[in-house]
């Protein structure tokens, strides 16, 4: 039997929301263990001057405790 635990960050990139999801599932590697997957529960973005200026993405990242 195994136990699943769940995380919440907000991560972000200049480039796309993509990237942002990339980014963050890379920082939280850095320190978390047996990720097995994220869900993308919101996307949103920064405009400056009329333009879309940073990517953000809010999800959940689910990991297996052992």
């Amino acid at each position: 039997m195994s136990v699943a635990k769940h995380t919440e960050i907000t991560a972000s990139s200049s480039k796309s929301f993509e990237d942002a999801v990339d980014e963050g599932v890379r920082k939280v590697a850095k320190t978390v263990d047996n990720i097995e997957g994220a869900w993308v529960k919101e996307q949103k973005v920064v405009v400056k001057d009329g333009e879309v200026s940073e990517y953000r993405v809010t999800m959940k990242i689910t990991f297996i405790v052992k």
